[in-house]
């Protein structure tokens, strides 16, 4: 490539680690990995309360835990819609 021609991927080629998109990613969006990290944790904390579920059935605890899972999940994208079109309408100057 010629020192005169500009790069067809300028974006690219300056991020290419995986750091730097996740970093990009949420600030763009920042309930994604909210979302992704509660998720996280909710299934973490059911891992852990696995040992100590008492006599309740292993099919019944799992699919609490997936709908605490899928809730955190849902209800974190919920707000980030909210955020973007908070920040797209109302925030946004009138052009």
């Amino acid at each position: 490539m010629s020192p005169s021609q500009e790069s067809v991927y300028p974006d690219y080629e300056t991020e290419t680690s995986q750091t730097s998109k996740l970093i990009k990613k949420f600030k763009e969006t920042p309930f994604v990995p909210i979302g992704m990290a509660g998720f996280t944790a909710v299934v973490a904390y059911g891992l852990y309360k696995l040992k100590h579920r008492g006599d309740m059935k292993l099919s019944l605890h799992l699919i609490h835990m997936r709908v605490a899972a899928q809730g955190f999940v849902v209800g974190a994208l919920t707000c980030g819609v909210l955020y973007s079109m908070f920040r797209e309408h109302v925030v946004k100057p009138k052009e």
